[in-house]
């Protein structure tokens, strides 16, 4: 386990800096129509919580129009697409929104695979990881839940599937989840309004 946590973050660093490297130019792009859409802020940046339950700043496209509420579930909210632009909408279905996060990998904050970060206030969830052992390892941009239901999986469902990636932690399975993401992205499964993503807002 601990050598291959070595050569995780080793795969982590050089895939992710290829990755930016790749999509650079989606990336300003993507940047310029955001700011040009509203004049909002372009990356939205949350405070999550990481390895060993250290915090850290996430960053993401901004989805959602500068009004938004901030810091609630997307679940948890009435009408979340009244507050989500056509633009991020698009992002969201693609899960483009998701790419200023390699920045956030080569930092050390995140891993390309793992449970998805959460923010403080899912105190529940957060309680039901810190017993099964979720924190022992970096949170990903993809993860087991993702690719087994993404946001029409439950809450209690999604931490089963933390923990069951958190104690069978391998190369092989990093590798099942990465094929398995590019398949939903490109098949756009497992997505909702309603689901894991939170209310972003600047």
């Amino acid at each position: 386990m601990k050598k291959y946590l070595i050569l995780k973050r080793i795969f982590d660093v050089l895939i992710s800096y290829i990755f930016l490297i790749f999509s650079y130019f989606p990336m300003l792009v993507i940047a310029l129509i955001i700011k040009i859409s509203d004049g909002g802020p372009v990356i939205f940046k949350q405070i999550r919580i990481g390895l060993n339950l250290r915090p850290f700043v996430c960053y993401k496209f901004r989805t959602m129009t500068i009004d938004a509420p901030s810091d609630i579930s997307t679940k948890d909210f009435r009408d979340a697409k009244r507050y989500v632009t056509k633009f991020g909408a698009f992002l969201r279905r693609t899960s483009l929104d998701e790419l200023p996060q390699l920045l956030n990998v080569l930092a050390g904050d995140m891993s390309l695979i793992g449970p998805r970060p959460l923010i403080p206030n899912e105190k529940n969830v957060h309680e039901m990881r810190k017993r099964l052992g979720v924190y022992a390892v970096r949170p990903g941009i993809s993860g087991l839940a993702q690719v087994s239901g993404r946001d029409e999986l439950d809450d209690i469902l999604k931490i089963e599937c933390d923990a069951m990636y958190a104690d069978n932690l391998s190369f092989k399975t990093d590798l099942g989840i990465a094929f398995k993401t590019v398949v939903n992205v490109l098949k756009r499964e497992g997505f909702s309004d309603k689901g894991e993503s939170v209310i972003d807002t600047p």
